[in-house]
C-alpha cells in the first residue's frame, strides 16, 4: 500500500521547477535591493529606499557629541531689528569627497536664535538632510530640509540650543564633492564620518 501511495504524488517536472527557483529568486533580488540594502547599508541604487525612508535606517547611531561649556555659546541680544553678540563672527571652508553610497554629516554649535550664512555645492546631485539635534542629543532630532539636489545658498537661525548642519549622502556610484562655506555665531564645528568617528575642526575669525 505504501509503494502505491507514493507512486500517486506527482512529482513537478524540471521546467516547473526551474520557473519556481527563478521566480523565488527574482522575489529575493527585488527585495535586497529595494529594502534590505537601503536599511542596512544605506545603498539605493533605485531611490525606492529614499523614497520609502529606509535610508534614514541605515545611518548609525551616533554618540552624543562633546561641546565645549556653556559659556562659549553665542547667545544673540535683541535690539530692535539688530542681533548683537559677544564676539565676532567666525567663517568656515570646508571640503569632502564622499565616496559611492557613502556619507558624510557636518555641524555647529548655535545657541538658539544664532544666525549663520551658508553656501555649499556639490559635484553631482546628492540626497542632502539639514538638521539640528537639541543639545546634542541623537535622540532629539528635526529635520529642517530634506531634499535631492546639488547646492544650496541660504540664512539660518537656530531655533534652540544644539548643533546644526548637514547630512549628505552619495546615492550615485562616483565619488562625489562637496564644498561648503559659512559665516556666522557659531561655537564649534564637527564632523561625523560613516565609520562612527568624530573629527572637530578649527573655525576661523576673520
Amino acid at each position: 500500500m505504501n509503494g502505491s501511495t507514493a507512486s500517486q504524488i506527482p512529482v513537478p517536472s524540471a521546467g516547473k521547477l526551474a520557473i519556481t527557483t527563478a521566480i523565488a529568486l527574482a522575489v529575493a533580488v527585488a527585495i535586497l535591493v529595494t529594502i534590505v540594502l537601503p536599511a542596512e547599508y544605506g545603498v539605493d541604487p533605485l531611490g525606492t529606499g529614499e523614497r520609502l525612508g529606509l535610508t534614514a535606517m541605515s545611518r548609525p547611531q551616533q554618540k552624543k557629541a562633546v561641546l565645549p561649556s556653556a559659556g562659549s555659546e553665542l547667545k544673540p541680544t535683541a535690539l530692535g531689528p539688530i542681533s548683537q553678540y559677544p564676539v565676532p563672527f567666525k567663517v568656515d571652508r570646508v571640503e569632502f569627497t564622499i565616496a559611492p553610497y557613502d556619507y558624510i554629516e557636518y555641524k555647529y554649535q548655535l545657541a538658539a536664535g544664532a544666525q549663520m550664512a551658508f553656501s555649499w555645492k556639490a559635484s553631482a546631485p546628492v540626497s542632502d538632510d539639514f538638521h539640528g539635534e537639541v543639545n546634542a542629543d541623537p535622540n532629539q532630532v528635526q529635520s529642517f530640509d530634506a531634499s535631492n539636489f546639488d547646492g544650496a545658498h541660504g540664512l539660518f537661525t537656530a531655533p534652540f540650543n544644539g548643533i546644526h548642519g548637514w547630512y549628505w549622502e552619495n546615492p550615485t556610484g562616483k565619488p562625489v564633492t562637496v564644498t561648503l562655506q559659512t559665516s556666522g555665531f557659531y561655537a564649534s564645528a564637527i564632523e561625523f564620518r560613516s565609520d562612527k568617528t568624530t573629527v572637530p575642526h578649527e573655525l576661523k575669525t576673520p
